[in-house]
């Protein structure tokens, strides 16, 4: 066994392949970018090596000097994780040409999976049924165009060395081909180095089922059972679960059967998953095959037992697989939830900044029944526009798919993040659906729910109100002297006292008035009604309110974290930011600013869609900006005439930074 490894990846990746590695007795190496210096994956390895500059092709791409630090602290092999140089042959070869493992197949295999046009000839020789489309090396626009009309739209255009959603279209029409194709080949070459694409047909209501398969040096391979991942945005996951809900024995020996076919075509060695594209109907195509560790990978882990990195690490030593396929078993239900920093409501742009507060149920590691957190950042640490916006992943295990879902709500629930915006609350709605719950599954999930996940109403604001009003009570207590005459919480010895708050929750103004008797007896008068109130500093510590009366009481456990004026609050039944400006000044913050086009985050402009002098709609696309690994297109404000640009291509720009200006139509 190896006695000293790098870790050529940051992140949650990084930090969870250390993990094991510490336990097997490995020292483990860390690479990091200027961006990274005091980053979580850093601290949890036993040396680290400054590679570069934030973006990662000053640093997480530049692979010589990633050998370079492994052979100077004396690695004997090197982890890739995923993403970044994972499924990069040239990498591969680099490691062999000097003397370090690599913890992957070989680069033949890399190169035979890694470009999609080919691995689809390849499984088309093996005998592995194939989604109708178009896989050739000849990349003429027209002709491409031209394939897509003989296989029928819609089509998915789909980078040929890509993954991770990047490089991806559907489309449904001839007359969107030519921008789909454009855009398609631009996030390729970006995230790739390659801009070849190949087109398939566009199945509908399709599911996306992966087989986790595991080769050795000997010749043997085995499937560690399937994972559904059918719940995306964008093309890139949202929760995955294993086994496959509605998936029989005789199926998955046929899925499972492919994927080793699959895997042996190439004598694939190491962590490999072959995903395919499921009708309803139980029909399954070859999609493509990752030859590395995936994202989801804990879900197999959950339901098998099995340490994924420590068999990646024993095959990379030479060692034979752990277990025949005969020994492999699964138990239960697990369920995976991406925690990333986005926001669900304006398309999923990704969101920067610090993780003022980051909490998480209580977890243990590789135990069933209870819940696995993989965080690659700690409270403290920011997010930033350089890496996948990825802060977490959540994983939970049940007896049963119900169990599980049970216990994904609650750890959702307990997962408290304040400083960005997150999906959690768009991932409890998500898993809350009556299609999710149901395991009624496709690609499109998301958007047939979407009255059900977007803009949905957070706390009511009774809750919202009177957790700040506690929390500032409670504040307030603790600041209190002896001295009666001294207290600021609105004692009297005699009559009652009233007090104002002035709220803002979502860009909206409430006016919040605390009643308080001499005897003790308080009350909320919120949106014109009046609601009994208890709290007290005993009763914060606990995280309990008490609301109403009689039968209509409620007792309500909630979690306040104040940050300057903005109070977050997180209840059973979501969470709500909530501005106290009644402890801040108001001057100057009068409306924004309409019509302008500005920057949602910070990122590089890749182009304008409209030239000065352009009379533009509202709603029409005017920009598209690269943030995070992927494109985002930006549009009009309103209607208008594009007075003036005010970046150039390429230019890095700062979030809500002015792109260009309008001004109203003549």
């Amino acid at each position: 066994m190896f006695k000293k490894i790098l870790i050529a990846n940051r992140g949650e990746i990084a930090c969870r392949v250390a993990a094991t590695a510490r336990r097997m007795g490995i020292k483990t190496v860390a690479v990091y970018s200027d961006a990274d210096a005091k980053a979580k994956h850093v601290q949890a390895c036993d040396e680290a090596i400054l590679i570069g500059g934030p973006a990662p092709r000053d640093s997480y791409l530049q692979w010589q000097r990633i050998i370079d630090a492994a052979k100077a602290t004396g690695a004997e092999a090197v982890h890739p994780g995923y993403g970044f140089l994972s499924e990069n042959e040239a990498f591969a070869q680099a490691c062999a040409a000097n003397g370090i493992a690599f913890i992957g197949p070989s680069p033949a295999a890399i190169q035979a999976m890694g470009l999609k046009a080919e691995s689809k000839r390849l499984m088309e020789t093996a005998g592995v049924p194939l989604v109708p489309g178009y896989h050739g090396a000849d990349q003429d626009p027209a002709l491409l165009r031209a394939e897509a009309e003989r296989i029928g739209f819609p089509v998915l255009i789909k980078a040929s060395a890509g993954g991770g959603g990047k490089g991806m279209r559907a489309v449904y029409s001839s007359d969107e081909f030519d921008a789909a194709l454009a855009s398609c080949k631009r996030e390729a070459i970006n995230s790739f180095g390659d801009d070849a694409v190949l087109i398939e047909r566009y199945v509908q209501r399709p599911r996306h089922i992966e087989i986790q398969v595991f080769g050795d040096n000997f010749g043997d391979c085995v499937y560690l059972f399937e994972r559904d991942c059918s719940v995306q945005r964008r093309h890139q996951k949202v929760l995955e679960e294993a086994p496959a809900p509605g998936m029989t024995a005789e199926r998955r020996a046929q899925m499972g059967g492919a994927a080793v076919a699959a895997a042996k075509a190439v004598g694939y060695s190491g962590a490999g998953t072959v995903e395919f594209i499921c009708e309803q109907d139980g029909r399954f195509y070859f999609m493509e095959m990752n030859t590395r560790l995936q994202v989801e990978h804990p879900v197999t882990e959950a339901i098998t037992g099995q340490d994924l990195v420590e068999w990646q690490l024993r095959v990379a030593a030479g060692e034979p697989l752990p277990l025949k396929q005969e020994q492999l078993t699964m138990t239960g239900h697990a369920i995976e939830a991406r925690i990333c920093a986005e926001n669900p409501d304006a398309g999923f742009l990704p969101a920067t900044g610090a993780l003022h507060v980051a909490r998480w149920p209580e977890h243990v590691k590789f135990q069933r029944g209870n819940v696995r957190i993989d965080a690659g950042v700690d409270e403290g640490d920011a997010i930033s526009p350089f890496y996948d916006s990825m802060v977490a992943k959540l994983i939970v295990w049940g007896e049963d798919r119900a169990q599980a879902l049970a216990r994904l709500d609650a750890a959702l629930r307990d997962t408290h993040i304040v400083g960005l915006q997150t999906n959690v609350a768009f991932l409890r709605r998500c898993a809350a659906t009556a299609s999710f719950a149901s395991a009624d599954l496709d690609t499109a999930l998301i958007e047939r729910e979407r009255a059900a996940l977007f803009e949905q109403p957070g706390l009511p604001l009774s809750t919202s109100a009177a957790a700040v009003v506690a929390h500032t009570l409670a504040a307030e207590a603790a600041l209190q002297t002896s001295d009666p005459w001294s207290r600021r919480d609105g004692w009297r010895m005699y009559g009652a006292s009233a007090r104002r708050f002035d709220l803002e929750i979502a860009g909206v103004h409430h006016e919040v008035l605390l009643s308080r008797h001499h005897q003790g007896g308080m009350q909320l008068t919120v949106a014109g009604e009046a609601i009994a109130f208890a709290a007290n500093s005993a009763s914060l510590e606990a995280h309990e309110l008490l609301l109403g009366e009689g039968l209509s009481q409620q007792r309500i456990t909630v979690k306040t974290y104040a940050e300057g004026e903005t109070v977050a609050v997180f209840a059973p039944t979501g969470s709500a930011l909530v501005v106290e400006i009644d402890v801040i000044a108001r001057a100057g913050s009068g409306p924004a600013e309409g019509g302008r086009l500005t920057a949602p985050m910070p990122g590089k402009l890749v182009g304008f869609l409209a030239q000065v002098g352009d009379a533009v709609s509202k709603g029409q696309p005017l920009a598209v900006m690269e943030a995070m690994k992927m494109e985002h297109t930006i549009s009009a404000p309103r209607d208008g005439v594009v007075a003036e640009l005010l970046f150039a291509v390429g230019d890095q720009i700062g979030d809500g930074a002015e792109l260009l200006r309008l001004e109203a139509a003549q």
